[in-house]
């Protein structure tokens, strides 16, 4: 794609969850519709897109089907299946490149790809086997944590080990499925940078932003991260390094630990990200937009902070506070729409404005 959408076009979104909702209202706010394709019934996104289309990822006509209706497609999660890619990609360009895709779905080729742009990581070890979880011990040790290649997330598919003792049970948690073992690092605390990078090639980021986790979820992000500037502008000049690296188009989460010696990346989210939701009320272009922009061939806004915010998010009966809470002049509310407040769901989160940006 070269040529800006025009407005009126559809964007099509694989996955309605609260990403999927919230790309939809960015899109609408620019004049574009949008199209779902979920696999579960009356997802968030389903309450304000255009349409959508309820079926499997493993419905090939159903996803062709889609892609025909639309005319660019993204997503709202890394893991989407590669046959469903193909089906979509014989019709449609898919942004984020699959690329970007293939390198986050997988933690082992995530990390070689950082190393081999010469960013750090943290000490890994690939464990397929036994004797590679055996070896994954002898050369990372412990305290260290054991995590599936694929598929998780929010402190899901992820086993500590607090002495090398710990190494089998870990991996038996796991169901021996291939994973990797991530040595601990001295830290301080975790920053986040939301970049976008337009089909152009154009780069914009966003302010780091501070993070404090919760039970392996994401509890506040706030912004002005304690960094130096110096900091600061390395956590953004890395960022624009792996964009172009993968010739990126859209908006990517990075995750960095700050540590005495310099920053550590910790991973890449190939989408929107909860670290950016901050966005919504701290910046007059969201990473919504950002990404709507990207993907449909537009400008990028620059990203500007206007004010000092800390996003939280509310998880389960957390919601239940809703009524307190918008009765704050300072408070920015985002409900996803979810039916039923369950422990450790994402029900919504809540932006809030604590001064001029700084």
């Amino acid at each position: 794609m070269t040529k800006a959408l025009p407005q009126g076009s559809t964007i099509g979104i694989l996955g309605g969850g609260q990403l999927g909702r919230m790309l939809s209202v960015a899109a609408s706010r620019l004049g574009f519709k949008t199209h779902i394709f979920e696999p579960g019934a009356n997802p968030p996104a389903a309450h304000v897109a255009d349409t959508v289309t309820t079926a499997p990822y493993s419905d090939l006509n159903a996803l062709k089907g889609f892609a025909k209706s639309v005319d660019v497609v993204t997503f709202e999660f890394e893991n989407v299946p590669a046959d469903a890619l193909d089906a979509i990609e014989s019709i449609r360009p898919v942004l984020p490149n699959r690329n970007a895709l293939a390198t986050s779905q997988d933690r082992i080729v995530e990390k070689d790809f950082l190393t081999g742009l010469g960013l750090k990581v943290a000490p890994y070890a690939n464990v397929e086997t036994a004797d590679d979880l055996k070896t994954a011990v002898e050369t990372v040790g412990a305290p260290s944590i054991l995590k599936t290649r694929r598929f998780g997330y929010d402190g899901k598919g992820q086993s500590r080990l607090k002495t090398n003792d710990d190494a089998v049970n870990a991996w038996g948690e796991l169901g021996e499925t291939p994973s990797v073992l991530e040595g601990f690092i001295d830290f301080s605390h975790e920053v986040s940078v939301i970049g976008a990078r337009s089909q152009s090639g154009e780069v914009v980021c966003f302010d780091p932003g501070e993070n404090v986790h919760r039970d392996g979820i994401l509890h506040t992000t706030t912004l002005p991260a304690n960094l130096k500037s110096s900091q600061r502008m390395d956590a953004v000049i890395l960022t624009g390094q792996i964009l172009n690296a993968l010739d990126y188009v859209g908006v990517m989460g990075v995750e960095l630990f700050v540590t005495p010696t310099g920053l550590i990346v910790n991973e890449i989210a190939p989408r929107v990200h909860n670290s950016g939701h901050w966005t919504q009320n701290g910046c007059v272009i969201d990473q919504f937009e950002q990404h709507i922009r990207a993907v449909a061939g537009w400008p990028l806004g620059d990203g500007k902070r206007h004010s000092n915010v800390v996003m939280t998010n509310l998880i389960g009966d957390e919601v239940l506070d809703v009524e307190a809470l918008s009765t704050d002049a300072s408070v920015g509310l985002h409900l996803y729409g979810k039916a039923e407040a369950k422990a450790g769901r994402k029900m919504g989160h809540m932006n809030k404005l604590t001064g001029p940006a700084s």
